[in-house]
């Protein structure tokens, strides 16, 4: 009796567990098409003027998919391959067919530290070969640590150039000090120098690029398209992924305040809310692992425009989240059980697409 009594308790936890996991309801109205197939890790990717994509493989490649065939583009920057760390986001300057310039972000092992920490450059790209290569960020120091490089990038409405670095696992230092790398919302302008009214520019020993700071491992970021908001998203420990919407000079809190616990199980904090510190827009409990963001801004789905879509690492799926007044006020699941969701952009065309590690970039398609 003692055993049947036991193995209740244990199945009883064990559907708590798959009910919360499973909270999103799947919609199956949807399908999709592969447009580049056979990638490993399509981390970032970006529409090019005339249709073709520039696609970064996070292991160190970058692919130039065009009339059906990849092109391995060459002068690729060495990249740090450890962990989580490797080639990463990629975007287009705002007024990228009059300059050329093309932004990347990637683990660099530049430094007199051993290990790696991100950095951002920009480059042209001449026939297939990658030309003008220009650091414009490094952070530091380096770690041997696998975790937590960020990183997206995007410009805002004014040629500003924003990007994310996590906090390399160093929770206890980084995130909440300005004084260093990681963590951290970047602004710069488009050649890297720093804008006047940095939040930081005038704070003794402050990292003066940082726009705002308290986040852990940011791997979405997008300009909302009616508001022009700065959205992002962050990986949680165990529960307490969040979307924020940026301001300059704030402090989200991590890891003084959380939603989320020790991958233990074991408390991280008490606090879940601080006087001075924001609140997340959203959070999930139990975490899905997001990676890649973007909005539905064109009518190429039905219901679903303005809807934010964020890709889900750990359990496989888009998730098409429903936006009303500010809040996130439904969730489903769109392509379930598709694979690891790294990497989304809304095409010229007005279709979502959508990098999926080891099968390639998909067309999301409404049924």
């Amino acid at each position: 009796m003692k055993f049947i009594r036991q193995t209740i308790f244990i199945f009883s936890v064990i559907s708590v567990f798959a009910c919360a996991q499973d909270k999103n309801p799947v919609n199956k109205e949807n399908t999709y098409e592969v447009v580049v197939p056979e990638l490993t890790n399509p981390w970032g990717f970006t529409f090019l003027p005339d249709g073709s994509m520039l696609i970064n493989e996070k292991e160190g490649k970058m692919i130039h998919f065009k009339n059906g065939k990849k092109i391995n583009i060459e002068g690729v920057p060495e990249v740090y391959f450890r962990g989580q760390g490797g080639l990463l986001d990629i975007e287009l300057h705002p007024k990228f067919e009059e300059n050329g310039w093309i932004y990347l972000s990637y683990a660099s092992s530049e430094g007199d530290e051993k290990g790696g920490h991100t950095a951002i450059a920009r480059v042209k790209l001449d026939s297939n070969t990658l030309v003008d290569h220009e650091l414009l960020y490094k952070a530091t120091p380096n770690t041997t640590r696998g975790q937590h490089f960020g990183s997206r990038i995007i410009f805002d409405d004014s040629g500003y150039l924003y990007f994310t670095i996590g906090e390399r696992g160093n929770r206890d230092v980084n995130p909440q000090d300005i004084t260093r790398d990681g963590g951290k919302v970047y602004r710069l302008h488009d050649d890297g120098t720093i804008p006047e009214d940095n939040p930081f520019k005038d704070h003794k020993n402050a990292k003066t690029a940082i726009y705002s700071y308290g986040h852990r491992n940011p791997q979405g970021m997008v300009l909302h398209p009616e508001t022009r908001e700065i959205w992002t998203h962050e990986h949680g420990p165990k529960g307490g992924d969040e979307i924020n919407i940026i301001k300059p000079g704030k402090n989200y809190g991590w890891p003084v305040i959380t939603y989320g616990v020790n991958y233990s199980g074991t408390s991280i904090t008490n606090k879940t809310s601080h006087p001075d510190m924001e609140q997340p827009l959203h959070y999930w409990v139990p975490s899905i692992a997001p990676s890649g963001m973007a909005f539905i801004s064109s009518d190429k789905y039905k219901g679903w425009r303005g809807n934010l879509l964020v890709g889900s690492l750990k359990f496989q799926y888009l998730d098409n989240c429903y936006i009303k007044d500010g809040k996130v006020v439904k969730e489903e699941r769109l392509l379930d059980k598709i694979g690891r969701v790294r990497s989304i952009e809304e095409g010229p065309d007005g279709y979502i697409y959508v990098g999926v590690e080891n099968l390639g970039i998909v067309k999301l398609i409404q049924k």
